[in-house]
């Protein structure tokens, strides 16, 4: 492997990496979400609690 191809496939990993970044992290500056995020508090507390009888 030659040092010219070394850096193309540097150079193709680091577009896509930015192509990805640019997709799923939307600014805050007006951008739409595409629903990718989590949903904030999923694993939160879910106000039922469970019962357990003691084994000892």
């Amino acid at each position: 492997m030659t040092a010219d191809d070394k850096a193309d496939m540097k150079a193709k990993f680091r577009e896509a990496l930015e192509k990805k970044n640019a997709k799923h992290h939307a600014s805050a500056a007006g951008a739409e979400h595409d629903g990718s995020e989590k949903s904030h508090g999923a694993n939160g507390p879910t106000g039922a609690r469970e019962f357990r009888r003691k084994s000892g």
